[in-house]
């Protein structure tokens, strides 16, 4: 029969390599494998980081093993010297390096099918510490490793350690067919969770609006974290044994959050804003184009990064001089000679020209000020107008079609045309915002790009003058 020893109720994250703790290299996998782990009902409870030093490894493995029955670890394995989490291992166990033949043998063999002989460095990554055994790495050369850190004095129960390799594309693989199956969630503690993404609403007015849902000890709990304008809603429910009702818990909760937040809800799933975009969009059969000035493509990466994603983007153009604005669009050079390339009336022009050129249904536009120099009194670094443009009879079909949930409804334009945002021009209906956006040069360039498909999500989702209408004004809009 089981015993709670047997089981992983609890575990700690444990990512390896200077370049992570010198802050070189951004770790994706520990949120990647938390997520995995909340999914199977088994908290992780630390996150650490350790830099490429044996007794350091060795030190942390010891200090997490009394505290968590499961530990993951990522990085380290490869054939440089560098590479130290096997000798961290076997430090910690207490164990020598010894070389494992069937590990070796399949190095050898990858290696012979990609032409290459095997180095006295490479062999490297078929040692494991003498008590642990490896874990088959089907795409890269680094086996994985599984060991136990048995009961002792300090150590209430066994600890099972596992390592992983860092790349992503080798460690998802082997989670699924080596890591999963080797954990065990403790029974009748489901955890249950949920991701909301909302745009449009500064995260301490969300906070506000939520008010005593927000309080700590309630069930499911409720957390919001932002990001580049787009906020994260978590709903956590674990304290419930029946798993069935803690998803109705949290599902009610979520059609709650729903209710209140209307449109700034963009996602109930936690799908990413362009994701959901370019689903909406390719659902209804329209097309989208982009023309970026500040944003030097960022925008149609955001969009491009969405598999599939042709369905609805045709491409777009990066216009960062004034000259290319001219050629490739055909913003008059006395329209920026005017009013300069960061205004309402290029950022409008950019758009239509877009949207002419390339036939698509709709259009973003971006031009700004992302610093660190450039700015002026009038035109502060922070300073990006983005404009969104339709044709006028796509509209028509639009609002005909999808009524007050979908396309572009009246109740958008009538809210854009009260703020003296919107206007015609050559059967093209365009919306036009100025924003002033904090942060660093690329804090300015990511947000505006967030900002853009913010604006064209209110205009997709706008629902007249029900609660899920277009807000008055974007996160970081300035009266223009």
């Amino acid at each position: 029969m089981n015993t709670l020893d047997d089981f992983h109720d609890s575990a700690a994250i444990v990512s390896s390599g200077d370049e992570i703790m010198l802050g070189q290299l951004q770790d994706t996998n520990a949120r990647w494998i938390a997520e995995q782990l909340v999914g199977m009902g088994v908290r992780p409870v630390e996150f650490a980081s350790v830099g490429d030093d044996a007794e350091q490894i060795a030190g942390t493995l010891d200090r997490l093993s009394s505290r968590v029955p499961l530990i993951i670890m990522t990085g380290g394995l490869g054939p440089t010297e560098g590479d130290l989490t096997r000798a961290g291992l076997a430090r910690a166990l207490g164990d020598d390096l010894v070389l494992d033949p069937v590990a070796q043998a399949d190095l050898d063999a990858k290696l012979r099918t990609r032409g290459r002989q095997m180095t006295e460095a490479q062999a490297r990554q078929a040692m494991r510490p003498a008590g642990a055994r490896c874990l088959p790495n089907a795409v890269g050369t680094a086996p994985g490793l599984h060991a136990v850190l048995p009961r002792t004095g300090s150590r209430e129960r066994a600890c099972e350690i596992v390592c992983l390799p860092g790349p992503p594309n080798e460690l998802k693989p082997m989670w699924s067919k080596e890591v999963a199956p080797l954990i065990r969630p403790l029974s009748g503690r489901p955890i249950v969770t949920r991701l909301m993404t909302v745009v449009g609403i500064a995260e301490s007015d969300l906070v506000k609006r939520l008010g005593p849902l927000m309080a700590r000890d309630r069930v499911p709990l409720i957390g919001v974290t932002a990001s580049d304008g787009v906020l994260t809603i978590r709903l956590r429910c674990e304290s419930v044994p029946d798993a069935a009702r803690a998803r109705a818990l949290v599902d009610a909760d979520a059609e709650d959050l729903k209710r209140q937040l209307g449109v700034h809800v963009v996602s109930d799933r936690g799908t990413s804003v362009p994701t959901v975009i370019v689903q909406t969009l390719a659902a209804r059969g329209r097309s989208l184009t982009t023309v970026e000035s500040c944003t030097g493509g960022m925008l149609g990466q955001m969009l491009t990064d969405v598999p599939g994603s042709s369905s609805a983007y045709v491409g777009g153009w990066v216009t960062y001089s004034n000259a290319l604005k001219t050629e490739l669009v055909g913003v008059r050079s006395d329209l920026i000679a005017r009013h300069g390339a960061v205004s309402r009336e290029v950022a409008s022009a950019m758009a239509m020209g877009g949207l002419q050129r390339s036939g698509a249904d709709a259009a973003l536009a971006i031009t700004g000020v992302a610093g660190p120099d450039g700015g002026t009194p009038e035109k502060p670094v922070g300073t990006v107008w983005i404009a969104a443009a339709f044709k006028a009879d796509q509209l028509a079909t639009n609002e005909a079609a999808h009524g007050s949930s979908g396309g572009v409804a009246s109740g958008a334009l009538a809210q854009a045309r009260s703020l003296d945002v919107q206007e015609r021009t050559d059967g093209v209906v365009v919306d036009a915002r100025r924003l002033s956006i904090p942060g660093s040069r690329a804090d300015v360039r990511r947000r505006a790009a967030g900002a853009a498909l913010a604006l064209l999500w209110f205009y997709l989702q706008s629902s007249g003058s029900e609660p899920g209408s277009p807000p008055s004004r974007l996160l970081w809009e300035m009266p223009s």
